[in-house]
């Protein structure tokens, strides 16, 4: 893929996961073309096809039937109307219908597999898919029919019927017939030619979708997580010894080393928390004594201490599951493929989405874990056993005699909240790629299980989120009890961006929006913006 100013010019190559996300989440304006040597590619393999078609040999889904059918042979005349019975006997999905960003995704990278070349599909098809996309028509694609091998058939069926100006779309904000909806627009519905039907829906983009945009999402909550992390220590009065970068150069996974890194550049200037040193200076000594009870702990609880250790392993998960998906995202996932530079033909199984599978099944463990780490240290912050001296579930503070004393319960219900949806986000997190199912008589006797696995990822990350929502308007509300002005200067510009949205809780209310709202200040980068400290480990983002 090659970029001037706005515009991306696809080739089947170099997408990745951060361009993906920006064009699904429309953040920044993109005109998407085909580039000139994709071009090329892809007209030599139409022509490679259509010289193998005349020749009368078995072509796989071309001149053949599909999956276990492949054994019934049909003459080439017949040969463009098998592909649109193709799409229309698998309109079959059921479920809540796609997010858009999810949608878009799907037709962004649909497309550009495309344009590698071997799926012998001609150049107007693709182009008219990235119209769709441009114009914002976004086929209704019901979430669930995926095994994730044979492809995503399901799914992408109702691309490529949107295609053929059939089934409805969702346009200008209205659920609309895709018909009315190209007319509006100029397009004109596509008469697929052989292999054309296949090479749409035979493919892993509608998994590929969830999890780029679960990479994107995850990379934004492992930054998050810091914070959260460093702003429980201030909270606490905590140890900012734990993050020493002795203590993690001899233990050099990457990930750990970068949120300990993260987190004591968060602390930098904090007046709030102490170090191991100043413990024992401050200590008065045995005396002659043979025990004492010291006044500051000298290590944290394992949530605080250990933190580094839990989101590395998320941070260090993050690099390699966005190789993995940057390399489907740019692949063939299609059959057969059509090899116009030897005139051969090759039939496999690229479709089959097994790395996508186990990447998500690992992503989704190791996010779900974050989710768990932040619950216990929301938990430490708002029990007044735990809390080092701030309020009972970080009530405001009343004097004894004020009529309001004894009426709140600040954030006991976030609490309870907080702990029902890790256990959620906990549940899901079972390996999804464990449970292939045989099916279509037998043909599709192994499969990936890849786009349930990736759907759960989603989730989880959903979940996670709206977990560290709740903690940081927890830590928001106690970094101002113990005095704002005492926390280091990242953590009171986190601060600041929360109060912008959200109030002081100075009384019993209703926080489910401010849920929302500082839920939408993680996903969109606001916090990381707000913090302005650098990602050791990803500075630009994936």
């Amino acid at each position: 893929m090659t970029t001037t100013g706005t515009e991306l010019f696809l080739d089947g190559t170099a997408l990745r996961v951060t361009e993906v996300a920006a064009v699904a989440r429309r953040t920044v304006p993109v005109n998407l073309g085909i580039a000139p040597a994709a071009l090329t590619a892809m007209h030599e393999s139409v022509l490679l096809k259509r010289e193998l078609i005349d020749t009368g040999i078995p072509i796989y889904g071309v001149t053949t039937g599909f999956g276990d059918s492949v054994n019934r042979q049909i003459s080439p005349a017949k040969a463009a109307d098998l592909q649109r019975n193709l799409i229309v006997y698998h309109l079959n999905g059921v479920g809540p219908v796609t997010a858009p960003d999810v949608t878009r995704a799907t037709l962004l990278i649909r497309a550009n597999c495309l344009t590698r070349g071997p799926s012998a599909i001609r150049p107007e098809v693709v182009s008219t898919l990235l119209r769709h996309l441009d114009a914002d028509i976004l086929p209704l694609i019901p979430e669930r029919g995926s095994l994730g091998a044979s492809g995503d058939l399901v799914p992408l069926c109702y691309v490529a019927a949107a295609l053929l100006g059939e089934g409805e779309v969702r346009y200008r904000g209205e659920v609309r017939p895709t018909a009315e909806a190209l007319r509006a627009e100029g397009i004109e519905p596509v008469v697929l030619e052989p292999k054309e039907g296949l090479a749409l829906i035979n493919g892993t983009a509608f998994t590929s979708a969830f999890a780029a945009l679960a990479v994107a999402d995850a990379a934004e909550l492992a930054f998050a997580a810091d914070v959260a992390t460093a702003m429980t220590c201030e909270a606490l009065l905590g140890n900012g010894s734990h993050f020493h970068p002795f203590v993690h150069a001899n233990k050099p996974h990457p990930g750990q080393g970068a949120s300990a890194e993260l987190i004591r550049g968060l602390l930098d200037g904090s007046d709030l928390t102490t170090s191991y040193e100043e413990i024992l200076v401050r200590r008065s000594g045995l005396e002659g004594r043979g025990f004492r009870t010291l006044e500051h702990r000298i290590q944290d609880k394992y949530s605080v201490r250990c933190a580094p250790h839990v989101n590395g392993v998320l941070r260090d998960s993050l690099e390699w599951v966005g190789r993995w998906i940057d390399t489907e995202i740019n692949s063939s996932t299609d059959n057969p493929l059509f090899a116009w530079e030897t005139g051969e033909l090759h039939h496999g199984g690229n479709f089959y989405a097994g790395h996508v599978g186990q990447a998500m099944d690992s992503l989704k463990v190791a996010v779900a874990s974050l989710a768990d780490l932040l619950d216990r240290q929301l938990e430490l912050v708002v029990d007044e056993k735990f809390n080092a001296g701030l309020t009972p579930n970080l009530i405001a503070p009343r004097d004894a005699e004020d009529y309001e004393s004894g009426l709140h319960h600040g954030f006991k219900g976030m609490q309870i909240a907080a702990s029902a949806v890790t256990a959620e986000a906990l549940k899901h997190s079972g390996p999804a790629t464990a449970f292939s199912r045989s099916t279509e008589s037998h043909n599709q006797d192994k499969v990936s299980m890849g786009t349930i696995a990736a759907r759960d990822a989603r989730t989880i990350i959903e979940l996670t989120r709206q977990v560290t929502a709740i903690h940081l308007l927890a830590l928001a509300q106690a970094v101002e009890i113990r005095g704002v002005h005492r926390a280091a200067p990242a953590i009171r510009r986190v601060h600041e961006l929360i109060r912008s949205h959200v109030p002081f809780t100075d009384r019993d209310r209703r926080m489910d929006h401010d849920i929302h709202q500082v839920e939408r200040l993680i996903a969109d980068g606001s916090v990381r913006a707000a913090a302005d400290v650098a990602d050791p480990l990803f500075p630009t983002d994936r």
